[in-house]
């Protein structure tokens, strides 16, 4: 009798139809955010996992009435945490979003047909970010490709803090899904302006732990080529006042970061 042979897509299919995946979110005194968040991943994610650096307002309490698996960790970093996170998890399959995201329902029915037939190693999807009330279609924001949907054997957190982004192997397959993370990231001009001198703070600390040398050249004129490529090229002026105060931030931002470097190098505290 013949061996039987068997088409090796119909294999794959066999193999990762109607797969588990795991929702992932990292947490730091996140109560405003992270009911949303979880809800959103209610029925689409087998899993939900809350990793959090010992908050101390009520996002554990809110997390775990939510049926949340949580555990609490120490804050090492945004690509420590995420990575730790990740391997915390109970299936291969990750969905990994920050606390201020959620899914929106065209991207929750993209992911729910993925789990019949997953086919690729790693998905990713534009994330849409709710700005002061105000949704941002240009200033660098809109389309913003993310990859958050993905099997962790192929891939991992890599790069530097405080915006690690999910790298997959070389011989890794990706692909894209329709749908929207929808991102409700600052309430206030302000909100924006601090926390864009926080986060710069931290990529000095990683660029400074990884032997990056400080450049005048870049502190001087990398500003304002970032403000001239989201502003006018990216668009930002289509997003009106909104768009100037992202743009002129992502600017203060990029000069803030070769400042503290060049600081740090001269043995200065930041």
């Amino acid at each position: 009798m013949a061996p039987i042979r068997f088409n090796s897509l119909f294999l794959r299919s066999i193999n990762t139809g109607m797969i588990k995946i795991s929702g992932v979110v990292i947490t730091f005194n996140e109560e405003k955010n992270i009911a949303r968040c979880i809800n959103s991943m209610q029925g689409v994610c087998d899993e939900i996992l809350v990793v959090d650096s010992y908050s101390t307002d009520k996002t554990p309490q809110i997390a775990s009435e939510l049926g949340a698996k949580l555990i609490q960790n120490k804050w090492n970093g945004f690509l420590d945490q995420k990575n730790f996170a990740q391997e915390r998890a109970q299936f291969d399959y990750i969905l990994q979003l920050d606390a201020d995201e959620e899914i929106s329902e065209e991207l929750k029915a993209s992911i729910q047909k993925l789990k019949e037939n997953w086919q690729a190693d790693g998905y990713f999807f534009n994330r849409f970010t709710n700005f002061c009330g105000k949704w941002i279609k240009h200033s660098g924001w809109y389309p913003d490709a993310k990859l958050r949907l993905y099997d962790r054997r192929k891939g991992s957190w890599k790069g530097l803090d405080p915006h690690p982004a999910v790298e997959m192997l070389a011989e890794a397959s990706i692909d894209k899904i329709n749908g929207d993370l929808l991102h409700y990231s600052y309430t206030s001009y302000e909100d924006l302006i601090n926390r864009s001198a926080h986060y710069a703070k931290q990529a000095s600390i990683a660029m400074m732990a990884m032997n990056k040398r400080p450049s005048n050249f870049k502190m001087v004129f990398s500003p304002a080529f970032r403000f001239v490529k989201d502003y006018f090229i990216r668009g930002g002026y289509r997003d009106g006042f909104e768009g100037y105060i992202i743009c002129k931030t992502a600017a203060y931002y990029t000069f803030l970061k070769y400042m503290y470097l060049r600081l740090l190098h001269q043995g200065k505290s930041i």
